[in-house]
């Protein structure tokens, strides 16, 4: 049996609210990795005014893309314009809604012409139905396995900056092989784990700085800006193994990674 959103946020007046579709922006920054990563942030997504005065009603109800499925939308919020100012609004959120912000994944197939983030809620609402409720506020994907991550920067970011349990208690424990895809042109870098540190701490340092202080990664950051990383960079691991492991294999292993797929020839790895 369907349920529409409206059976669950009883919203009797929907003429009074615009329609917030929040979606990656232009720095490759996506708010449901914002929402996770930094929660205070995502006040700042409705809170942006930029040249166009989109909050045009007294109220606004707020989802965010939920990547992790298909046309599929993530409660925000329902906010309340308190002030409108040249560099940004004053939002009230609404407390008898709060309860399901960051909980409601609602289905709505965003059609090809409707750009922007902001549109007349009673044109759209009844095509919103709830797809589920999470029993807790949305933290991040759960963990998929050593063997199925395949993961975006702005993706493991998030995790990494929310410190997932489950994502850090898998990947603190193992050395490995790992692979970081650059979407833009198909360049590879092979990398790997070893001594005390972990897939987890090898991974935080390329969350930190872009780059993981390899060299030719380094360059590509240094010209094309640190939102490069976020926007093309993808993980994958290729090899894990036991922490006991000696760091002399883990390293054998990463050279036949190199030599399998050709890194140092058409891609970013240079020993």
């Amino acid at each position: 049996m369907t349920i529409s959103l409206n059976d669950i946020l009883a919203i009797s007046a929907p003429e009074r609210y615009k329609l917030h579709l929040a979606c990656r922006n232009p720095d490759g920054v996506h708010p449901l990795d914002e929402f996770v990563g930094h929660p205070d942030n995502w006040r700042g997504w409705n809170e942006w005014r930029g040249h166009r005065d989109d909050w045009t009603r007294p109220c606004v109800l707020s989802f965010m893309e939920y990547y992790p499925k298909t046309d599929a939308w993530l409660f925000g919020g329902a906010f309340e314009v308190i002030e409108r100012r040249e560099d940004g609004y004053r939002l009230q959120p609404d407390p008898r809604l709060e309860k399901y912000a960051g909980r409601l994944v609602a289905s709505f197939h965003r059609y090809r012409g409707m750009r922007g983030r902001a549109f007349k809620l009673e044109a759209y609402i009844d095509q919103f139905t709830v797809s589920e409720l999470l029993p807790q506020v949305y933290s991040g994907e759960s963990f998929p396995g050593l063997d199925r991550i395949n993961h975006d920067f702005g993706t493991l970011a998030a995790i990494f900056q929310a410190e997932r349990a489950d994502w850090k208690a898998a990947l603190q424990s193992m050395k490995g092989i790992y692979v970081i895809s650059d979407r833009s042109n198909g360049k590879q870098y092979i990398g790997s784990a070893y001594g005390d540190a972990g897939i987890w701490s090898r991974w935080a340092c390329y969350i930190g700085t872009g780059h993981g202080w390899n060299d030719e990664l380094i360059k590509l950051v240094q010209i094309k800006g640190p939102k490069y990383a976020r926007e093309n960079f993808r993980f994958a691991i290729l090899e894990v193994m036991t922490k006991s492991t000696p760091d002399d294999v883990v390293l054998e292993r990463e050279a036949h990674w190199k030599r399998a797929l050709l890194t140092r020839e058409h891609g970013y790895n240079r020993n």
